[in-house]
C-alpha cells in the first residue's frame, strides 16, 4: 500500500509500505475517510519533529471499517466490517489517567501517538491496539466521524472545560475549521455564539453553523463591538482556538468570565492583578477524551448537526501534494482523503 509522509519543507510525498497485520489485541482499519488537521501543518511546513522521523505516515483523524482481528480480539471487542472511529493515543492503560479514558495524560510517559510514533490514517489499512475504536454512529458519515476524531472533538473537549453553556455569551475566537466546529456545538448546547475572525468567507460560513453575531477583527474594534453585543458586560466564556488571538481573549473576557485556549501554537500573558480582580477562570483543553469523543459523535447524531459541511474539499491520496498545497494556504475550510 502506499501512505502520505512528510519530509519537510512543504513536502507531502506517497511512499510504499507494506500491508499491516494485526497482532494480539490489534486490529486492521480498512479507511474510508482520514481528515486534514491544523496541526498537521507544523511538520508538513518542518516546524516540529516527530519520533517516527520523515517516513512516518501521517494522518491522526482516521475512520474506517475493521478489516480484520488480531489474536485475543473477541467479537464484542470488534468484528470485521464494523464501523468505527478512533482515539489515536494509547498507553499503558492501567494508571487512572488511561482508565478515565484519557491515554494520552498517562502517567507512565509511553504514550503513543497517530502520525508522530505511530503510523497514521493518511493509507488504506492501519493497525491499532482493539481498545482504541469507538464505534461510529449510524448517523453519522465517515468523514464525520473523522472530524470528531480530533479537530471537532477538540472543540467539544473545550467547551466542556467550560462548563455550563446554556444562556452564555460565548466568543469563539478563529472560524477555521475547529472554529466553526466550536461555533456549532455551543450554539447546539445553548449558547448565544459570537463568532470572530480576520476572514469574511469564514464569518459567512459561521452564520451557517449557527453564530449570532459575527465580528471581523481585522477592521472592527473588537472589544468595543463585543461590549455593545453583550451590554457592556463583556463575553461569559471564550474559546480561542487560532493560537492568534490569546490576548484578545483577555481583552474581551467580562468579570467572572472563563476562556479556554485550545489553539496551538501560542502564549498567553497576563498580570495576576488582572486575573485577581475580574476572578477569570483561564483553562486550556487538550483534544478529549475517549469517553467524551463517544458523546461528541452520539449528541451531532442525535441533533442531526452539518459536521459534514465542515469539508470544503476530498481529495485521494495520488493528489497528497496538492491537497496539503492546498490546506496550507489556510484560506478554505477542511480537507479530507477518502475512498
Amino acid at each position: 500500500m502506499q501512505g502520505i509522509t512528510f519530509p519537510g519543507d512543504r513536502r507531502a510525498v506517497l511512499k510504499d509500505f507494506p500491508d499491516p497485520e494485526p497482532g494480539p489485541g490489534e486490529v486492521v482499519v480498512r479507511m474510508r475517510a482520514s481528515g486534514m488537521c491544523g496541526s498537521d501543518l507544523h511538520f508538513y511546513r518542518g516546524t516540529a519533529s516527530f519520533g517516527g522521523g520523515p517516513d512516518m505516515i501521517q494522518g491522526h483523524e482516521p475512520c474506517g471499517k475493521v478489516h480484520a482481528v488480531g489474536a485475543g480480539v473477541t467479537p464484542d471487542m470488534a468484528a470485521v466490517g464494523d464501523r468505527v472511529m478512533i482515539h489515536h493515543y494509547w498507553a499503558c492503560e492501567t494508571c487512572d489517567h488511561c482508565r478515565s479514558g484519557w491515554p494520552q495524560m498517562c502517567d507512565g510517559g509511553d504514550v503513543h501517538t497517530l502520525c508522530i510514533d505511530e503510523p497514521g490514517g493518511h493509507a488504506p489499512y492501519m493497525v491499532v491496539p482493539v481498545r482504541t475504536l469507538l464505534p461510529l454512529p449510524d448517523g453519522l458519515s465517515f468523514k464525520a466521524g473523522a472530524a470528531v476524531g480530533c479537530g471537532t472533538g477538540t472543540a467539544w473537549g473545550g467547551l466542556k472545560r467550560l462548563g455550563d453553556l446554556g444562556g452564555a455569551n460565548l466568543v469563539v475566537l478563529g472560524q477555521g475549521p475547529v472554529g466553526l466546529s466550536g461555533t456549532m456545538l455551543a450554539s447546539a448546547l445553548g449558547a448565544r455564539v459570537i463568532g470572530v475572525d480576520i476572514n469574511d468567507a469564514r464569518l459567512e460560513r459561521a452564520h451557517g453553523f449557527g453564530a449570532s453575531d459575527v465580528v471581523n477583527s481585522a477592521t472592527a474594534d473588537l472589544t468595543e463591538v463585543i461590549q455593545d453585543l453583550t451590554g457592556g458586560r463583556g463575553a461569559d466564556l471564550v474559546l480561542e482556538t487560532s493560537g492568534r488571538a490569546n490576548a484578545d481573549a483577555l481583552k474581551i473576557l467580562g468579570k467572572w468570565g472563563r476562556a479556554c485556549f485550545i489553539g496551538l501554537p501560542g502564549d498567553v500573558s497576563f498580570r495576576t492583578e488582572d486575573v485577581f480582580r475580574n476572578q477569570w477562570t483561564l483553562m486550556t483543553s487538550w483534544t478529549l477524551s475517549s469517553i467524551e469523543q463517544g458523546r461528541c459523535a452520539d449528541f451531532i447524531a442525535s441533533r442531526e448537526l452539518p459536521v459534514d459541511d465542515l469539508f470544503t474539499r476530498s481529495w485521494s491520496l495520488d493528489q497528497a501534494a496538492e491537497a496539503y498545497a492546498w490546506f496550507d494556504r489556510q484560506t478554505d475550510g477542511k480537507g479530507v482523503f477518502e475512498w
